[in-house]
């Protein structure tokens, strides 16, 4: 199979730099997932990569070889696009047929190759219609069965389930890695969905505005975000992230969230590691406070070190019910909300009164100002 190496990567379309000095190292056979907004670089990076895109700047290596000056033919890659495009004239079978052809391969071979793809896909049943008789899902089955049954390098795929419903987005997200995993195909994936990310990478980059906010598997990202932006864009609700002041009274450090004067929204920070960081950051004292919505602890009854908070909303999910929680108005008047993941017999009203405080090990902090963590 095949490496990916992008060194140093910028392309600028006019005075808009898409891609900012990208560098990223994707192993054989990983399955590898650019995560960003729409407008991030993503795609650009998918084309450069790709052949179709030249950047101004840096290298990009396949199997340790520069292709920069190879043409797209040259270098083996499938591109699984958003909307696949079937040809409407030919049949399925003849659509998955159509990349093989310029290869010169014998009859026997190409009808070995498509049927032995539509069997993994589980599409046989498929070949013979047109394209005008297919389901989202089967399109979409096609599509990625005529990219595998080149057998190339490399996969690039850009959102490819992204035009699906939501049920068959996630049986298509466990079809293409079970498929990726068969093959053994390095495979780069770009999405503006977290979920997609964090279920289906070995290994996830999270880009924003053309640049790399984080490197890493999603249980390192998940667990330790580098930035706000990080931190706000993965997780599914996000991490809560609120202003807050640190001060110190009789050697011990107190944490007041969302510097609202009419709500105390204090609690005495008793992780040592935490208040041993805090301490030798004395410059970051005005700062961000985050915690992952599971790890807000709601109770109706008093628990150590807590503060009491509005509830604002109450939004069952079945296997869950997600509280939020006011902390008051800023200056500006807009609301300080906090969200709590709770089990889904947990009761709540609107209005009502919680006792509210985190897992201790589980809090994080950011420089108000670089936004970058603390800790």
């Amino acid at each position: 199979m095949a490496t990916v190496k992008l060194e140093n990567i910028t392309k600028r379309f006019g005075d808009l730099i898409a891609l900012d000095d990208i560098t990223l190292d994707i192993q054989d056979q990983e399955f590898f997932v650019l995560l960003g907004q729409t407008g991030a670089g993503k795609t650009t990076t998918l084309r450069c990569i790709a052949g179709l895109d030249k950047p101004e700047a840096g290298t990009i290596y396949l199997d340790n070889v520069s292709v920069n000056d190879k043409t797209p033919a040259e270098r083996d890659v499938a591109f699984v696009f958003q909307s696949h495009i079937l040809y409407p004239h030919l049949s399925v079978y003849e659509n998955m047929a159509f990349p093989l052809h310029p290869r010169r391969l014998s009859t026997e071979e190409i009808d070995r190759r498509v049927r032995d793809i539509a069997q993994m896909l589980h599409i046989e049943h498929l070949l013979m219609r047109s394209p005008n008789q297919l389901s989202g899902g089967e399109t979409q089955r096609v599509g990625l069965g005529r990219a595998m049954v080149r057998r190339p390098q490399v996969f690039l795929m850009d959102e490819p389930i992204s035009n699906l419903d939501a049920k068959l987005r996630t049986e298509m997200r466990a079809e293409i890695r079970w498929r990726q995993r068969e093959l053994g195909t390095t495979t780069f994936y770009v999405t503006h969905d977290q979920i997609e990310a964090m279920s289906m990478a070995d290994r996830i980059a999270i880009l924003e505005a053309g640049r790399i906010q984080q490197l890493g598997t999603p249980s390192d990202i998940y667990n330790h975000p580098a930035n706000l932006f990080v931190a706000g864009f993965i997780g599914n609700p996000s991490m809560n992230c609120i202003r807050c002041d640190i001060s110190s009274t009789n050697g011990e450090l107190h944490l007041k969230l969302a510097n609202d004067t009419e709500n105390d929204n204090s609690l005495t920070i008793q992780d040592a590691r935490i208040a041993k960081v805090l301490n030798d950051n004395a410059s970051h004292q005005d700062t961000i406070f985050g915690a992952h919505a599971e790890d807000v602890i709601v109770s109706h009854q008093a628990i150590p070190n807590a503060f009491q908070a509005e509830v604002y909303s109450v939004e069952p999910l079945g296997a869950e019910t997600i509280v939020e929680l006011t902390l008051g108005t800023d200056a500006a008047g807009a609301r300080t909300i906090l969200k709590a993941v709770t089990a889904p017999n947990f009761e709540a009203e609107i209005g009502q009164y919680l006792y509210v405080s985190f897992v201790p090990e589980r809090m994080y902090f950011f420089d108000k100002t670089t936004g970058n963590a603390i800790l």
